[in-house]
C-alpha cells in the first residue's frame, strides 16, 4: 500500500516591508543620511539614488527644468527633489487612486 504525503505549502522567506521614509545622496550617489530602517537592503537605495540622479542629469543635459518628480510603481512611491547635484528622495506607499 503505498502512503500519501501532503505536500507543504511553499514558504516566501524574501517578502519584505516597503519602506517608507527618505534618504538623501550627494553628487556622487553615495548615501549622505536615511531615515529608512536597516532591514531594507542599502543596495536598493543606492538602485534608487543612481535612477533618481540619472534622471535628474539626462533632464538638464536637454535643458528641462526638473526639480522634482514622483514615481508610482505598484504599492511604492517614490518622490525626489534636486539638491544642488544631489537629491533627497522620499519612498512611501502609494495611496490608492479613486
Amino acid at each position: 500500500m503505498a502512503t500519501i504525503t501532503p505536500k507543504r505549502k511553499p514558504t516566501v522567506n524574501n517578502l519584505r516591508v516597503l519602506p517608507s521614509g527618505s534618504f538623501s545622496v550627494d553628487t556622487n550617489g553615495s548615501l549622505v543620511s536615511t531615515t529608512i530602517g536597516q532591514a531594507f537592503p542599502r543596495q536598493h537605495l543606492q538602485n534608487i539614488a543612481t535612477a533618481v540622479l540619472q534622471t535628474f542629469r539626462s533632464a538638464e543635459e536637454v535643458a528641462l527644468p526638473l526639480t522634482e518628480f514622483s514615481v508610482v510603481y505598484g504599492a511604492f512611491k517614490i518622490t525626489a527633489r534636486e539638491l544642488k547635484g544631489g537629491a533627497i528622495v522620499f519612498l512611501s506607499t502609494a495611496e490608492k487612486v479613486k
